[in-house]
């Protein structure tokens, strides 16, 4: 069916909506009046019959996936935290500037090796996405992860009151979003939001390596438990070795314990995750050939680091978003990889006052690794050419004019910029070359 929000269908109807704000502006996917055909993201009508109420099927209906009800009595559970309250499970939220969704698919990974997991489909971690990732988690799961994205102050207060996490994890406090956040400070601020509404005796799970997050001693009284790679945290690893297409290779330390293991994936930042869902896991009770399996289990999800071989070119499709972090995390990945090394970057939004110097910086960061060719795109990116002092396009399709000539057999491209950039073309692009 055509787009159709919650609140146009209230205000059609003559009626009040009531539940959760954040669910106003979703769109149902289909109207249904018998409960038995309802799918994650239906309408449901509550007919009132000779025979049978609508009404008394409401409850039903959201355990099936509903998103809302037209009906003449307002339910007395209206929203998804309520729905959430029916589950006493493990809920682990999962937030931080970058790693989110790659750390929730591995956590996802790990978790289900010994429980039947629900996790955020894609990238629904706002205050839409985590209402529907709640109100869709079938009856029988035995334990979810919940990806949390924010970009202003008191988003995570709202998104962590639905979710009521059983575990808080935190990746990275990068610089992302500063135009509302101001620093990395306010990211901090803003990200902790999550302590505020975690379950009681919740556990909190930290990037010790993040200078940020390293100096959060104490939650809800209680130490964080901490990885990282460096051996001073609770969960840290040895004997990494990125072998490019061939997975990260590392040994896990815990608890006097060592889990050798091979990642999935092409990027050395996956340890960390992995370490950060090995943490989870064992607070759960899992063993370590859980854990192992688990890690070993993880598969990447749409533009996030994602290996494109043409024959001729080799893509790291990684254009989902950006900001200075992630960016630079990439570059360290393309480096891993042999031949020539060629990064096309463009804007990174959200960056607020300090944006061109974090461009420029970036570019920097680019030519000081020793990528072989850095080509930026878009306004932004001009600066970070200059700090690149290599090539700019003004748009993708200057670009597109160009880039037969600048690519040649065999070299490893990586493409990265944020969402709004639409460099997904530029992917489709090279796969004709």
């Amino acid at each position: 069916m055509k787009p159709f929000t919650l609140a146009e269908i209230a205000a059609a109807c003559g009626g009040t909506y009531v539940g959760d704000e954040a669910l106003k502006t979703a769109c149902v996917i289909s109207v249904e009046r018998d409960s038995r055909q309802i799918k994650n993201g239906s309408l449901f009508l509550a007919i009132p019959g000779e025979r049978v109420d609508g009404h008394d099927f409401i409850e039903k209906c959201f355990d099936s996936g509903a998103v809302c009800a037209i009906c003449e009595k307002a339910p007395k559970n209206a929203s998804s935290r309520a729905y959430r309250e029916k589950f006493n499970i493990p809920v682990v939220g999962v937030s931080g500037s970058v790693g989110k969704t790659s750390t929730k698919e591995m956590l996802y990974a790990v978790l289900s090796q010994k429980f039947k997991t629900h996790k955020t489909q894609g990238n629904l971690n706002n205050e839409l996405g985590v209402p529907l990732t709640l109100l869709s988690m079938p009856e029988d799961t035995e334990a979810a992860v919940i990806e949390m994205g924010i970009s202003g102050f008191g988003e995570m207060t709202r998104l962590s009151e639905m979710a009521q996490p059983t575990v808080c994890v935190l990746t990275i406090i990068g610089c992302c979003h500063l135009e509302n956040l101001g620093d990395r400070d306010g990211v901090l601020k803003a990200k902790t939001e999550m302590f505020k509404n975690a379950r009681e005796n919740a556990e909190f799970i930290l990037n010790g390596d993040d200078d940020k997050l390293s100096t959060v001693t104490e939650v809800n009284g209680k130490r964080p438990v901490f990885f990282g790679l460096n051996s001073g945290n609770d969960y840290y690893a040895e004997n990494i070795e990125n072998n490019g297409e061939g997975g990260v290779s590392c040994t896990l330390c815990f608890d006097g314990k060592k889990l050798d293991v091979t990642i999935p994936a092409i990027g050395s930042y996956m340890v960390s995750n992995a370490l950060a869902a090995v943490a989870v896991g064992r607070l759960l009770g899992l063993s370590d050939e859980q854990l192992k399996n688990g890690v070993e289990a993880y598969k990447t999800v749409g533009s996030r680091a994602n290996v494109v071989n043409t024959g001729r070119l080799r893509i790291i499709d990684d254009c989902y978003n950006a900001n200075p972090t992630s960016v630079k995390a990439s570059l360290d990945t393309l480096k891993n990889f042999s031949g020539r090394t060629v990064a096309v970057l463009g804007d990174m939004k959200e960056l607020g006052a300090n944006e061109l110097s974090l461009h420029y910086d970036t570019g920097a960061y680019a030519k000081e690794t020793g990528i072989d060719r850095v080509i930026s795109v878009g306004p932004l990116a001009k600066e970070l050419a200059k700090g690149a002092d290599d090539l700019w396009f003004e748009s993708i399709e200057a670009l597109e004019k160009e880039l037969p000539a600048l690519i040649k057999d065999g070299d490893t491209v990586l493409v990265k910029a944020s969402h709004s950039m639409h460099f997904e073309k530029i992917v489709e692009f090279l796969k004709t070359l």
